[in-house]
């Protein structure tokens, strides 16, 4: 890295991630672009997740005591940070080459161009999300949606994900994260910013900046991740809930997950389930809507 190149704070927040942390740290220490600093917060892990952190070259940071809420320990974190860039990713979010972090600085370092530090233009990058080997089929079909070249989610309303991401350390420091949302922490942020009068931060999407990320939740803990972000959602847009536009939203996305596993028959037995998982997902978000009132 040159001399007067900007200074890099990766951030990792980690809890109970045994089985990718240390595939993560090790793709994080493999990258081209270098040096920079990591920085680890581990949430109370319960297994080995923050031994296997100790290993590597890391400085632990401890998450604000009391209650859990995502937005106080980013606030923290990136207040601990030491480089003009901070990189949040996820313990679980495997940098798959060298070039993950270098494409995901791009942007930025492309909008600073001559200008000095005190002036830099706001960005937020986020990386591509490739689904894990074991994902399950509609799992891959919904991450070769949100993400893939970026053709599909430039058509929805808005969409970011922070699992892997970066922007300027000053950017944070002048607009924290919101420390009372407990879902969608990072849309909230992007959402406001974005649509500021004064300098709007420019949301930015590296498909060629590569991580494994990926869930195969239970229809337990579907219920629990949409029925929050549709309280999350209610107070970021300020949307009236509908339970026939979340009924009909849930037929849709049948009809393509139908045509999508249509032509895969090694997993035609997700057929069946396809329906019960986007009507879960659909309803839980409409139940979370209906309970929250907009607070902006």
């Amino acid at each position: 890295m040159q001399a007067d190149a900007p200074r890099i704070s990766v951030l990792v927040r980690a809890r109970n991630d045994e089985p990718f942390i240390e595939r993560t740290l090790k793709g994080i220490f493999s990258q081209t672009l270098e040096p920079f600093e990591v920085i680890v917060c581990d949430d109370a892990s319960t297994d080995r997740t923050r031994e296997i952190a100790a290993k590597f070259p890391v400085r632990f940071v401890e998450r604000p005591a009391g209650p859990y809420k995502p937005g106080r320990t980013l606030n923290a974190l990136v207040r601990e940070a030491k480089g003009d860039i901070v990189v949040f990713n996820n313990s679980d979010a495997v940098p798959l080459d060298a070039n993950w972090l270098s494409e995901l600085v791009k942007p930025l370092i492309e909008s600073r161009g001559n200008t000095s530090p005190s002036t830099t233009p706001s960005v937020f990058a986020f990386a591509n999300q490739l689904p894990r080997s074991d994902a399950q089929a509609l799992v891959r079909k919904d991450s070769e949606r949100a993400f893939g070249d970026g053709k599909v989610q430039a058509t929805w309303r808005f969409f970011f994900s922070l699992a892997s991401s970066a922007t300027w350390r000053k950017t944070l420091i002048e607009t924290p994260f919101d420390e009372e949302i407990q879902y969608s922490e990072d849309v909230e942020w992007t959402w406001r910013n974005s649509r500021r009068a004064n300098d709007p931060v420019k949301i930015v999407y590296c498909p060629a900046s590569h991580v494994e990320h990926s869930h195969n939740y239970t229809l337990r803990e579907l219920a629990r991740r949409f029925r929050g972000e549709g309280v999350a959602d209610r107070t970021i847009f300020g949307d009236r809930p509908s339970f026939v536009r979340e009924f009909v939203g849930a037929a849709r996305e049948t009809l393509r997950d139908w045509a999508y596993l249509a032509s895969r028959p090694a997993d035609w037995l997700e057929i069946p389930s396809a329906p019960i998982r986007r009507l879960v997902q659909r309803l839980s978000h409409w139940r979370g809507a209906i309970q929250s009132a907009p607070s902006r």
